[in-house]
């Protein structure tokens, strides 16, 4: 029988058809695509799942024993129905199959199997119609085999509507018996010190184990493998960066003069993290450094820094933002920061997509003949159309709202700039070193002295409803004593049908959301209009699909204080700066991520004026949902929060494959479980590259990377 490799395609291993229909369901193409589909857990002959808490509605994969079979014509067509109860001696489930009749000969009393399909209900009564099963063995051969095979684990795998774990099973065991032994990707004395099993021996009792013993050593081992392999690509893109050769950008009298006219000291973090930039931009290779602070902790501060030590030697600087308010507000804020000196030299300019013809084809001009030495602008700077004469840093503001390709299109338009990823959602360490492994980590984490803070509370709804009436009151009396309130909401219109295209993303559902958003931004504009505290209020409201040109007037005509309550949606997430804001009210706040939630928050606060964050929510107290709302009333710590979050919605969503340039997430590897694992394999990993940066002595973890990272994944890496 022919060899396969893990590079072998699955077509070549299991035939087009059944390769077809599991590329459809899992996504894989090849073996090693196959065999990196682990088991979820293992089952034992004997000892059955509780049929009792099985979830309706959702495909289930069971082991349990036939207790009875009846056959039966049906009462309103032709045709038979063939009912079998199965059982786990606790609860009992029905199977139904129509007009199937051999099935009562297959399915005999006191057979026990696999059984999978999708929990349904008949009368009351949990069901599986037509579910797929495979039977242990024949009965003969079940009582020679059941003393051996007791301690035997049955592996359950991830299982589709189309594809049962049984299946998995079956074509994980047709391919590994003839799979060829797999080179190892651990270095020999790494695995030895540390007592870790081969690879190939890992991978085969993974998948076959023969007893309960050999899954921890095998996962164990394959853990590893993940964190070195995914360790060594980040490393070597970092090397990769560090062979390129950058203009050094050496600080002149633009950085002094600006410096001179700051009307307030810059904090110790602000200093550190600046003076470490400022050492980047002089050296040989081109800077990429992630700097991560809390809201309004100064982090465009120091990137304006960086900006004017490039502008020194004639260079121009990108700033990407996400939204087109926050581009015009970052050219605002920058033009007054620099002062009527320096704004007219630099030239801070706005590209976006909702200028005229006429300002578009101005500001393109004024950046490709190195006129405006600052560009700043949303998704309009990636276009064919926009060149610089020398482009020597691009800042990434909120690094998670841009793909890889977006970033590599900006840096593509320099001969390697330098480049500054600011993000104010703080990233636990084993995060950083998980998914931006390649980039240098900066943190800054003291705020400005002078701000007033901000007070957090739940309004309960679920417990106390009349507090929903009491929040507008609240907000009422802010607006009374001089101040502005912002009221964001989850979807622009609750009452249209589907999504609106700036409602919350980075949220799961959790258990005690209620099943559909309730206030839009249009609801609460109605509601405030009928009452009667706010006949005399100004409110406008705010959101993603208005034009350009209206929002950045709205956002004005707020920083004015022409407008007393703004409604909005998450438009105003990061980088609105009104220091005469006071209140924060965030309507259906279970909706929203823990750390969307702090950054929101961050909007008040911001000057002298006292801050007040009223988290409205409906989700019943001890529910998953709640306890998110809870955890941001209970600190105003982002680095704190950072882990609940990370804790709260496990890494999935944390390491997503725009952010990791990797084929998938993570199978094995748990950042928050398996810290000390991921510090270990990186320690290992920069000493392996040290002595053999090309890993020619090292053919295994090569070509673990390769499949790993593969061409377009590589690709996707280099443009972190």
């Amino acid at each position: 029988m022919a060899s396969l490799t893990l590079d072998s395609s699955l077509v070549d291993a299991l035939g087009s058809k059944t390769a077809g229909v599991v590329e459809r369901a899992f996504g894989a193409q090849t073996v090693a695509d196959l065999l990196n589909h682990y088991p979820r857990r293992y089952a034992r002959r004997g000892e059955l799942t509780p049929i009792a808490s099985l979830p309706l509605g959702e495909q289930v994969t069971i082991v349990a024993e036939v207790r009875s079979v009846t056959s039966r014509p049906m009462r309103q067509r032709s045709g038979s129905i063939v009912e079998v109860v199965i059982s786990d001696g606790v609860g009992a489930l029905t199977l139904t199959f129509f007009n199937q009749k051999w099935r009562a000969d297959q399915l005999r009393v006191g057979r026990q199997g696999i059984f999978s399909g999708k929990v349904g209900q008949f009368k009351g009564h949990q069901q599986l119609a037509h579910p797929d099963y495979e039977l242990f063995d024949d009965e003969d051969a079940a009582r020679l085999n059941a003393q051996a095979q007791q301690h035997t684990p049955i592996p359950i795998y991830p299982a589709t509507s189309t594809v049962a774990s049984w299946q998995v099973q079956k074509a994980v065991a047709d391919v590994l018996e003839r799979l060829a032994p797999i080179a190892d990707p651990l270095p020999e004395d790494f695995r030895r010190t540390h007592d870790l099993w081969d690879a190939d021996t890992a991978l085969r009792r993974l998948h076959a184990p023969q007893e309960f013993e050999d899954i921890e050593p095998a996962r164990a081992a394959l853990r590893m493998q993940e964190a070195f392999v995914l360790q060594t690509g980040l490393l070597q893109q970092r090397q990769a960066v560090r062979d390129m050769s950058a203009t050094a950008r050496a600080p002149g009298d633009l950085l002094t003069r600006f410096d001179a006219r700051l009307p307030f000291e810059r904090t110790d973090d602000q200093v550190a993290v600046g003076d470490v930039i400022a050492r980047d931009l002089e050296g040989a290779w081109p800077m990429n450094r992630l700097v991560q602070g809390e809201v309004g902790s100064g982090k465009t501060l120091v990137a304006l820094r960086a900006m004017l030590q490039v502008a020194q030697s004639g260079g121009q600087s990108a700033l990407i933002a996400p939204t087109e308010v926050l581009a015009a507000q970052h050219v605002r804020s920058i033009a007054k920061m620099l002062g009527p000196d320096l704004a007219p030299e630099l030239m801070p300019t706005l590209l976006t997509g909702q200028l005229s013809a006429a300002e578009r084809r101005k500001a393109a001009l004024r950046a490709a003949s190195g006129q405006a030495r600052i560009v700043v602008g949303t998704h309009a700077l990636l276009s064919a159309s926009t060149t610089f004469a020398d482009l020597g840093l691009v800042v990434v503001d909120e690094q998670h709202r841009f793909g890889v390709e977006q970033r590599e299109t900006l840096r593509a338009k320099g001969t390697a700039p330098h480049v500054l990823v600011l993000t104010a959602t703080p990233i636990p360490r084993t995060v950083a070193m998980t998914v931006f492994g390649d980039l240098d980590v900066s943190t800054i984490r003291t705020l400005p002295s002078g701000r007033a803070g901000i007070t957090t509370h739940v309004a309960p709804l679920a417990e106390k409803p009349g507090w929903f009436g009491r929040v507008w009151e609240r907000a009422a009396e802010e607006v009374a004593l001089g101040r502005q309130v912002f009221v964001v909401c989850a979807a622009i219109d609750a009452e249209a049908s589907g999504k609106a295209q700036d409602e919350p993303e980075a949220a799961p559902v959790l258990e005690g959301e209620q099943p559909r958003t309730r206030w839009g931004v249009v609801q609460v504009a109605e509601l405030l209009a009928s009452l009667q505290p706010y006949a005399g209020i100004r409110v406008e409201i705010l959101h993603g699909k208005m034009p350009g040109e209206q929002k950045d007037a709205v956002m004005q005509a707020f920083a004015r204080g022409e407008i007393d309550v703004l409604v909005a949606t998450t438009v105003v997430e990061v980088g609105v700066d009104v220091p005469n804001a006071s209140t924060m009210i965030i309507l259906e706040a279970d909706r929203f991520g823990v750390s969307q939630l702090h950054q929101l928050r961050g909007r008040v606060g911001r000057g002298a004026v006292p801050g007040l964050c009223l988290l409205v929510t409906e989700a019943p107290e001890g529910t998953p949902a709640r306890s998110r709302v809870d955890a941001v009333a209970a600190t105003t710590d982002g680095f704190a929060l950072a882990e609940v979050d990370l804790e709260l919605r496990g890494e999935g969503d944390v390491l997503g494959d725009a952010q990791s340039g990797a084929r998938s997430s993570l199978r094995l590897l748990r950042v928050v479980a398996d810290a000390d694992i991921i510090a270990l394999a990186r320690g290992a990993a920069e000493r392996l590259l040290e002595t053999d940066p090309t890993l020619g002595a090292h053919r295994g973890l090569d070509e673990a990377l390769r499949r790993r990272l593969g061409t377009q994944e590589r690709a996707a890496l280099a443009k972190n």
